[in-house]
């Protein structure tokens, strides 16, 4: 097989329809081990929060996201105009007395 008829094979994906219709997050929380990340997206409206998405992945995947994303908001940029990022987060979710 050559390399062109290599790169041609395609992978067929399911999914539900639920999974389809994707999930809101306004809040990702970041946790890691030696082996893994755990990214959890949540949408919080306080007082309450639903945590919509854990994603685990291994560090080394984790850097091929985060160099696939600067690409993709680069990309973004030059069409759109850039994007300023957000104030920071605190650690905490919710209201503080």
């Amino acid at each position: 097989m050559t390399e062109q008829q290599s790169h041609q094979r395609q992978m067929q994906i399911k999914a539900s329809d639920e999974t389809l219709k994707g999930v809101y997050a306004n809040t990702m929380q970041v946790f890691h081990t030696k082996q893994e990340f755990v990214l959890d997206f949540m949408n919080t409206f306080p007082p309450a929060g639903t945590l919509n998405a854990r994603v685990i992945i291994s560090p080394a995947h984790l850097k091929q996201i985060i160099a696939v994303l600067v690409e993709n908001l680069n990309k973004y940029e030059g069409n759109f105009g850039k994007v300023e990022a957000s104030e920071a987060l605190s650690n905490t979710i919710g209201f503080q007395a």
